[in-house]
């Protein structure tokens, strides 16, 4: 997102929603390759952010769509101050499955307010699943997705 200029970007995104362009070549580079080779089930963990969210990439929802549909999982910071997220760029078509901090929360909130949180992932052979949960400090469980092998 594109407030005061570059310094205000999320991630990799140009904060436009339209074609890739700049940094988003690259990653579209990547998800065009990953669905070339028929490589599924791609999560991204993203642990160097001041938030915790999830995150569900759809081509059907994107701009860029060559690409099979992926998670993100966002679990940040276990100790420092809270703030986040910036708006999503629609490039690569996200849907916020789970947002952890409530609307508007001041900036860099400390540990004491209880905004930090941390992420697991269970695989089941069994199952033929993985599960991804995000929980707060205190341990307890925020959300919970079960994705299935395939």
């Amino acid at each position: 997102m594109v407030k005061d200029g570059p310094a205000d970007y999320e991630a990799v995104s140009n904060g436009d929603s339209g074609a890739p362009s700049g940094r988003e070549l690259e990653i579209a580079d990547l998800l065009g390759h990953l669905k070339a080779r028929n490589v599924r089930n791609v999560i991204w963990i993203t642990g160097d952010v001041h938030y915790c969210a999830a995150h569900r990439y759809d081509p059907a929802h994107a701009t860029f769509t060559d690409f099979d549909p992926f998670w993100e999982f966002v679990a940040g910071p276990l100790n420092a101050g809270t703030f986040g997220p910036n708006a999503l760029d629609a490039t690569f078509g996200p849907e916020v499955k789970f947002i952890g901090i409530p609307p508007g929360l001041k900036g860099n909130r400390p540990p004491s307010e209880g905004f930090q949180f941390f992420g697991t992932l269970k695989a089941s052979a069994r199952q033929r699943s993985l599960t991804a949960r995000l929980h707060n400090l205190a341990g307890q469980v925020l959300y919970t997705v079960e994705i299935p092998a395939g």
